[in-house]
């Protein structure tokens, strides 16, 4: 990270708690939401996101990556699904963000995250609990807005505290490790979750895919007796497919597609 960000911290540090008592009530008074605010800079969501597949590399236990040498066809059917959503013009770092497609080896496990700067992590679990094209791609399209939208350095900024976000900046390992770890394991907000959705729409609409195929995703887990950890604290499933329709509905969007065969066939190689 540069040592430019570091004063622009420090100076946002002075300004704001010189005239007020915490730095919410600055941007109440400013009329922002703290979802919105961001103390890093793009080029730091890419640098964050490489420290992520750092510390994910050197804990084969916690996350066993997929090796790619012995796995080429999967990782390539997956990259090409990323590269249908990176079709659209309506993604804003497509060309700044390092997009990458990384696959966790863990059946058990129906789940998907982002780190910053476009590093995408699918588990197994989750590719074989999906029944085609259309809802793996509204999955990816849905982290890829994560990353897009930078939620993960949106969401740092408003739980972490200064002191350890300046700290990382200076490169003190712990900071570093402790952020990494926020990253990996992050809860968006009720706000980022559906923003996500909106724009995981918006960025397939414009392709002969069905852009809905996330709400398939809801409905099946509805019928899981245990659903995953991070479906418990987003926004409720139905408030979300409502909202998922209606910004296809708002937006016009035609594609149809759905590739059940194919999909079926590539998930017989993991």
């Amino acid at each position: 990270m540069q040592r430019i960000f570091l004063l622009a911290i420090a100076g946002l540090m002075l300004l704001n708690f010189q005239s007020c008592d915490n730095a919410k009530s600055v941007l109440d008074k400013a009329g922002e939401s703290l979802d919105n605010v961001n103390l890093f800079t793009y080029k730091d969501d890419i640098e964050l996101g490489n420290q992520v597949k750092t510390e994910i590399g050197n804990d084969p236990k916690t996350y066993p990556i997929l090796a790619e040498s012995a796995n080429k066809e999967i990782y390539n059917y997956m990259r090409s699904l990323m590269n249908i959503v990176l079709t659209s013009d309506k993604i804003k770092h497509k060309n700044e963000f390092q997009w990458t497609m990384n696959i966790i080896r863990e059946d058990n496990t129906i789940n998907a995250f982002a780190a910053p700067g476009g590093q995408i992590y699918i588990y197994t679990g989750l590719i074989k609990f999906l029944e085609s094209e259309d809802q793996m791609l509204s999955v990816i399209a849905h982290e890829m807005a994560h990353a897009d939208l930078r939620h993960g350095t949106r969401q740092l900024s408003k739980n972490m505290g200064i002191s350890l976000l300046l700290n990382a900046v200076l490169g003190e390992k712990e900071s570093i490790q402790q952020i990494v770890g926020s990253l990996v394991n992050l809860r968006f907000s009720r706000s980022h979750e559906f923003e996500a959705d909106e724009h995981a729409v918006l960025y397939l609409c414009s392709s002969e895919y069905n852009p809905t195929g996330a709400i398939a995703f809801f409905e099946k887990m509805k019928g899981q007796p245990s659903p995953p950890d991070f479906l418990s604290t987003h926004p409720n499933p139905e408030s979300r497919i409502q909202n998922i329709n209606n910004v296809k509905s708002s937006l016009s969007c035609s594609g149809t597609k759905t590739n059940i065969a194919k999909y079926a066939q590539m998930k017989k190689l993991i």
